[in-house]
């Protein structure tokens, strides 16, 4: 599936990672857990390409990545969902969502069966479709990343602080989203940071410990 072994990086020539090494499974969903700074967007960052590493490997099914744009990560099948959302607020909500499957030039059935897939997930982002993404709130702004990441996630998801600001009630609706994929998707793998992590509890497989760029 996908591995980080030994990976370490800088932003600015302050280092943040300090080689870290995980392994997802299909099936598992991991949390990675840690303070503000401890690293936990830098790892993610990291896996997807949108941050060179000064060393280690990444790895999907054994094949080395490490090396390869974050774009062509995407269409390996890994999906990405930042903490800041970032939407296209001209953009409608499903355009948003549909953005990563245009910019791999999936064909035009697949698309519509992705994107049925995410709807029957996450039937609020289909009442809300037509809405531009700049009006959408905080925590439905994390529903639609979270629906566009699923659009290539095929074979692992990676959520970055996905309950970061959510109302409770938006966060329990999350983590139920998330039990509901976990069973429905067990080819996927998935990763979530978080720092307070009680609303992942029934569902985490493993939990993992980073601070100042290092996993215990």
């Amino acid at each position: 599936m996908l591995r980080i072994e030994g990976v370490s990086a800088a932003i600015a020539g302050v280092q943040v990672l300090r080689s870290v090494s995980l392994g997802l499974t299909s099936g598992k969903t991991t949390i990675l857990i840690g303070r503000n700074g401890a690293g936990k967007t830098t790892t993610l960052r990291a896996i997807m390409g949108l941050l060179p590493v000064q060393g280690g490997s990444v790895r999907i099914d054994g094949e080395e990545i490490g090396t390869t744009p974050a774009y062509r990560r995407a269409a390996q099948g890994i999906g990405y969902a930042p903490e800041d959302r970032r939407l296209v607020p001209e953009f409608s909500v499903e355009d948003n969502i549909l953005l990563p499957a245009l910019a791999l030039a999936l064909p035009g059935p697949e698309r519509k069966r992705r994107l049925d897939e995410v709807y029957a997930l996450l039937p609020q982002l289909h009442t809300m479709r037509k809405r531009p993404g700049g009006g959408v709130s905080g925590g439905q702004g994390k529903m639609v990343a979270l629906g566009r990441a699923l659009m290539v996630a095929r074979t692992a998801l990676l959520l970055d602080e996905p309950f970061q600001g959510l109302a409770p009630a938006l966060a329990l609706e999350y983590a139920r989203t998330l039990g509901e994929l976990r069973r429905n998707r067990a080819d996927l793998a998935i990763l979530v940071t978080e720092s307070t992590p009680a609303l992942l509890n029934a569902i985490a497989d493993e939990t993992l410990q980073i601070e100042r760029g290092e996993i215990s």
